[in-house]
């Protein structure tokens, strides 16, 4: 059984604690439990959470653990010698440690960020990286692993590290399967955007939204403004006004941007063919996905599948 550690400090963000409820997912999932879940703290007891709720923990010098993670608070704090020495003497013995969200600034006060690869929340990347310039912060990754560290983005992609975590101790099938039980509708890898191309172009009207959907639905077609129009059930000449006046976009930049996108997953996550991936996202041919690329992420998609495989490993 492999021992999870889970740090806690006082006033810390309760989604961190998402993440556990993975582990937790896997001993059920399995004949026999295959993690021991702990809460940590400085001292040991009662630590509130940002609800002011608190969490029963153990004393953080007095543990031998697999693994690792620091949960965030809901802005980052320096947390003082106090938890930092017994966490670096900690991490030094233990097969990984992790963060979530800005749990990645307490295992940079502990000096575990130096010269490494890193990712937080993207609102806190470039405090992280001021902070703590030895580290190399990306702020556009779910998570990062470098060497025995990991950290991760944001609220839910410590349940994506977790998965992550999950697969490589015990493989892809029980991830699959915890996932599953989480109601994650897609497993998130380590290299995917922190950011959605529907989030961010942020329509408000359900016939702009519909005709969004219907874009990621049939991103292999061709997606001419009468198409996307007949899907708002608006003229081409309404549907373009309202689109751009909603979203601050043409419908063409749009479309270019969900295809990016799911293109991405595709070329980090797939081992299809670049020449599959642009044609299967509506690109046409590989030339044009690679401007897009270009465009959108300043590398071409074979750099980027590269640098997801070596992360990966």
């Amino acid at each position: 059984m492999l021992s999870i550690g889970f740090v806690l400090p006082a006033q810390f963000q309760i989604m961190g604690l998402a993440a556990a409820s993975a582990f937790e997912l896997a001993n059920v999932s399995t004949a026999e439990p295959r993690y021991d879940i702990r809460f940590l703290s400085e001292h040991g007891g009662a630590v509130p959470n940002s609800f002011g709720v608190p969490v029963q923990t153990r004393a953080l010098a007095r543990q031998k653990l697999d693994t690792l993670i620091v949960t965030g608070l809901l802005k980052p704090a320096p947390m003082g010698p106090g938890l930092i020495k017994p966490l670096r003497r900690l991490a030094s013995a233990s097969r990984r440690t992790a963060s979530v969200c800005t749990g990645a600034f307490v295992l940079g006060e502990a000096g575990l960020l130096d010269g490494r690869r890193v990712t937080t929340h993207w609102m806190y990347a470039r405090d992280l990286q001021r902070q703590f310039a030895r580290a190399r912060v990306e702020d556009d990754r779910i998570y990062i692993i470098d060497g025995p560290i990991w950290t991760s983005a944001g609220m839910t992609a410590g349940i994506d590290l977790a998965l992550g975590m999950i697969e490589k101790d015990f493989g892809a099938d029980l991830a699959r399967t915890v996932a599953q039980k989480l109601v994650v509708y897609h497993r998130r890898a380590g290299g995917q955007s922190q950011h959605s191309a529907l989030l961010a172009l942020d329509a408000k009207s359900d016939r702009i939204q519909s005709a969004l959907a219907y874009a990621r639905q049939n991103l292999g077609a061709p997606l001419s403004v009468e198409e996307l129009a007949a899907a708002a059930h608006l003229s081409p000449r309404q549907f373009s006004r309202a689109f751009r006046s909603e979203t601050g976009q043409s419908p063409a930049k749009a479309v270019e941007q969900l295809r990016v996108e799911a293109a991405r997953m595709l070329v980090e996550q797939s081992r299809h063919s670049i020449d599959e991936i642009a044609i299967q996202t509506g690109f046409a041919d590989p030339e044009r996905m690679r401007r897009a690329f270009v465009r959108s992420f300043g590398q071409p998609p074979q750099f980027l599948r590269r640098n997801a495989r070596l992360t990966a490993a």
